[in-house]
């Protein structure tokens, strides 16, 4: 009985852009930080749970705590803000310029959270950097490589499969944040946010959250990664088609057939009687 209908939720989705708008830059680092240790934790967790078990699918299964935990407590993740904070903007009710100081902030929060909690990882799993990686640590490595010089290694090719990838992770992502707002309970929002999130970790796509946790975990572990390695062919476009995802295929596309009508407006009738929508 807790169900929000659709054309609820796209208020809600506008409404929540406007208050992540209104966050102040001390809030929005705070939040931003937060949210970007949650899922480096969720991630390091879900590769434990697949090293562990030599089955991909248990980290997936794992993965989404980090995404719950982060709806439930209403932090700051800059890929589902691709979708909700311009939408305001749509509305005319807030400039371009405040669409984009809130992503900064919210981006560099994130990135600050990732890169600590890494470092803290790096330094447990490595005993200060006195052991070689091993098991969940070498996982990293691996990863950090094949999402950077991996795609390096394969040129334009790389860069347009690694832009997709990020397009279909935050499709599913926003789609997880929208979802967890059609119910009013806990459990509702774990379930509902859960299911997209498993999806997108399953099958590999590009998240530039977690990759900001992975890669410069990876580097300080060994990886054969170099900064410009790490921005020009992963954070980057990676960043970029979380943006175009999650923006066009959640926030715009579920606006443009549930935003709210303008009040007084009268509805047309059809040949049946009934009104047009």
């Amino acid at each position: 009985m807790d169900y929000v209908k659709t054309a609820d939720v796209a208020v809600a989705m506008v409404e929540a852009g406007r208050r992540k708008i209104a966050l102040a830059p001390r809030d929005l680092l705070i939040r931003g930080m937060l949210s970007g240790a949650i899922l480096g934790v969720a991630t390091s967790l879900a590769f434990t749970g697949a090293v562990q078990t030599n089955v991909p699918l248990v980290g997936a299964l794992i993965f989404p705590v980090g995404l719950v935990s982060i709806v439930l407590l209403g932090l700051e993740l800059v890929t589902g803000s691709f979708a909700l904070v311009p939408l305001p903007w749509l509305e005319r009710e807030a400039g371009a310029s405040s669409v984009l100081v809130n992503w900064g902030w919210v981006f560099i929060g994130n990135l600050v959270g990732s890169v600590a909690y890494g470092a803290l990882l790096a330094i447990a799993l490595t005993n200060m950097g006195t052991a070689a990686p091993a098991g969940v640590a070498a996982r990293i490595v691996q990863i950090a490589e094949l999402k950077t010089t991996g795609y390096a290694a394969i040129g334009f090719a790389g860069l347009v499969t690694c832009f997709v990838k990020a397009m279909l992770c935050n499709w599913l992502v926003c789609l997880a944040i929208v979802l967890a707002m059609t119910t009013t309970s806990t459990i509702g929002k774990i379930a509902c946010a859960w299911m997209p999130i498993f999806i997108f970790f399953a099958q590999g796509f590009e998240h530039s959250v977690v990759n900001m946790f992975i890669i410069p975990t990876g580097m300080m572990m060994g990886a054969k990664v170099t900064v410009a390695d790490w921005w020009l062919w992963n954070q980057i476009p990676v960043t970029l088609g979380n943006l175009v995802g999650g923006f066009t295929f959640t926030g715009l596309a579920i606006y443009m057939t549930y935003k709210p009508r303008a009040a007084g407006k009268v509805l047309a009738p059809t040949p049946t009687g009934v009104p047009a929508e």
